[in-house]
């Protein structure tokens, strides 16, 4: 299958994994490489020694290409940068921040660059930047979301409107068929975060990964807007924060609340009362866990079925 973002990452198939913090490292990201499509270490929940490592590892396990993805909230995003430039990576997805800040210096280094969105007014802004491409997340996806709340269904048609450079959908997209749908709506391709939770080569604890194969509709909530838009699993961590709104808590009570290592608590470490447990809505549609090599495929297989069975409408 060949398109503006296929040939943009020189991969098989226009799927890219999700870089999710303590999720994404070298071992999914080499598998979903391997399998065709991008994968993706997430270094938001790395050290720079840890990040260089993960890239080497990823550099032995795969011969495909690979990205990086870096939040632009990182303490000392610097450090990642210079790293990511060193061990040549040539793909580096940036969020959660200003793309003016480092397209210019990634771009002049050879570096394809893509920024993750919410919205179409930062989506102006980030083909302003001159990113080679953008991911429009819609209010579904599990990560830090925009605070307007905007759907894929909505986001992706309002954003291929108006931009010329290719377009990542990401938000509720776990299957072919939804992967599909997102293309007919303008995408180039898809982001798929919560459906790699649930994989054997996710770096997520076991107990976790299970939390999101026993999910259900409405066990997720978009909340903490005063801080970083986040979706969680309601757990009693959640339970103390609806309870922290109620009784007229301040965004720094909340900060308080929240403290250090809350994610890598829940999602890394498996406390799954006390921890952060961020996952998307599309979570309730996963059932069970699998070697991410076997998601891509059997998406690609859904996706082409589906596609043949529309022709014929």
């Amino acid at each position: 299958m060949q398109n503006r973002i296929t040939q943009l990452f020189n991969i098989e198939y226009p799927i890219i994994q999700g870089g999710m913090i303590w999720t994404s490292g070298w071992r999914l990201a080499s598998a979903v490489s391997n399998a065709g499509g991008l994968g993706v270490i997430g270094s938001g929940s790395m050290y720079p020694d840890v990040l260089r490592e993960h890239i080497q590892k990823c550099k032995n396990a795969t011969t495909k290409p690979f990205a990086v993805n870096v939040p632009m909230l990182y303490p000392d995003i610097d450090k990642l940068m210079d790293i990511i430039i060193e061990e040549e990576v040539k793909i580096v997805f940036t969020s959660a921040g200003n793309p003016k800040t480092w397209t210019s210096f990634l771009k002049e280094k050879g570096v394809t660059v893509v920024h993750v969105v919410s919205s179409l007014k930062f989506a102006l802004k980030a083909q302003e930047a001159g990113v080679d491409a953008v991911v429009a997340e819609g209010f579904e996806a599990g990560g830090h979301n925009g605070r307007d709340e905007t759907t894929t269904l909505v986001l992706i048609p309002a954003v291929k409107e108006k931009i010329t450079i290719p377009l990542i959908a990401a938000g509720g997209i776990a299957t072919g068929k939804s992967m599909l749908a997102a293309m007919v709506l303008g995408a180039d391709g898809v982001q798929v975060g919560s459906r790699f939770v649930a994989s054997k080569e996710a770096s997520n604890h076991d107990s976790f990964k299970k939390v999101v194969v026993a999910a259900k509709e409405g066990d997720t909530h978009l909340t903490l807007k005063e801080l970083a838009p986040v979706r969680l699993v309601k757990n009693k961590f959640y339970n103390n924060v609806q309870q922290a709104y109620s009784d007229g808590a301040t965004t720094e009570v909340l900060k308080t609340l929240l403290g250090r290592g809350r994610a890598k608590k829940g999602m890394f470490l498996g406390d799954l009362e006390d921890g952060e447990l961020e996952i998307g809505q599309v979570s309730a549609l996963i059932h069970d866990i699998k070697p991410a090599g076997e998601i891509v495929k059997e998406m690609m297989n859904e996706f082409n079925k589906r596609k043949a069975e529309i022709s014929n409408f």
